[in-house]
């Protein structure tokens, strides 16, 4: 009913617009007795055999919901019904800022993909950490962080650290979202030598805290072997909890979209179906290269029960999607936690 009734006239809107109408509407309609009941009736898959422990965190299932969909922490317990077994908030910055002009999220169709230069638009800490405060203990969260795009080099760790011990309290875990596409310094943010100063940076306030969380790094899909292995080797001198891969992708060779349509929609990066192959190939790259020696939580193009478990096979952990979600609706969580099921 998803992909024949709904996707079509959700489809027929601007993406973000029709983005923060259904967070509207799910937020309303969750309201209504006994309707969340229903959908968790509906869409959760309980089953001890589904459960994953990583990194000190039990997760009732290995499917989670990407940064960049719940950016400000606004829906993740409404989200919760739909079967996943954690949501990842953010990307947060210190401060709010609107992030790119509009418009900057486009679909694409042929592809099965889509294309976003939103650049960290968010509400900033504060915001998230009220919205954070109401958190029912459903799902595992993830905080993933950033800096704001103001921000000068020299005070790009001063922002992640920030948001770090401020969101402490509220996360169960951390992603540094250095690979973004979208944001100014990419460069900087992917240099080895400034990665050990963030990562060890928020390593040294972990430390400060009771308890300590997970800090894993998010990277693009675009990284060459040479890259990957200074990513193994920075996990390894860092102790880092582990690696998401991957991000959006900047390359855009053969994609169906016409070339007139990608010059109209100009920069951004691309997710969904047109980065799965390259995502599969990080992860397994990672794996086997590494001899397994750290988590990998792998997303990018999970459309379907067997993407996520190509994923699981290679070498992730924990799948997430996001744009498979939109193309595909909430019944591909619970058809790919169904599918893992079936291969035990």
């Amino acid at each position: 009913m998803y992909k024949s009734v709904v996707r079509p006239i959700l489809f027929f809107f601007d993406p973000e617009k029709i983005h923060h109408f259904t967070f509207s509407l799910i937020k309303v309609v969750c309201k209504i007795p006994f309707v969340s009941k229903i959908f968790r009736g509906f869409y959760v898959v309980n089953d001890k055999r589904l459960e994953r422990t990583l990194f000190g965190i039990t997760f009732k299932n290995p499917v989670g919901l990407a940064a960049g969909f719940d950016k400000n922490a606004v829906l993740y317990n409404e989200l919760a019904n739909f079967g996943f077994g954690f949501i990842e908030i953010g990307t947060v910055t210190p401060k709010g800022q609107k992030g790119n002009p509009k418009k900057r999220l486009f679909r694409l169709k042929d592809d099965q993909g889509i294309i976003n230069r939103m650049g960290f638009n968010n509400d900033g800490i504060a915001a998230a950490i009220e919205n954070l405060k109401k958190n029912k203990g459903q799902v595992v969260i993830g905080g993933n962080i950033g800096k704001n795009t103001a921000t000068t080099p020299e005070n790009y760790t001063e922002d992640y650290c920030e948001v770090f011990q401020s969101l402490h309290p509220y996360v169960d875990y951390f992603v540094l979202n250095v690979s973004c596409p979208n944001v100014g310094s990419h460069a900087k943010l992917n240099d080895k030598e400034y990665l050990l100063e963030l990562i060890f940076a928020c390593k040294k306030l972990n430390l400060k805290e009771e308890k300590q969380k997970p800090i894993l790094l998010k990277i693009a899909p675009d990284l060459n072997n040479n890259q990957l292995n200074e990513i193994i080797d920075l996990v390894k001198e860092t102790q880092i909890d582990g690696v998401i891969a991957s991000n959006t992708s900047t390359n855009r060779a053969g994609l169906k979209a016409s070339n007139e349509r990608l010059e109209e929609i100009g920069n951004g990066g691309v997710s969904g179906q047109p980065v799965k192959n390259k995502s599969t190939e990080v992860i397994k790259y990672l794996a086997d290269t590494s001899n397994k020696s750290f988590p990998i939580i792998g997303v990018g193009g999970i459309h379907s029960e067997k993407d996520a478990l190509e994923k699981l096979k290679v070498g992730a952990d924990l799948v997430q999607v996001y744009t498979g979600f939109i193309y595909e609706g909430p019944s591909l969580v619970k058809r790919i936690n169904k599918a893992i099921l079936s291969e035990l």
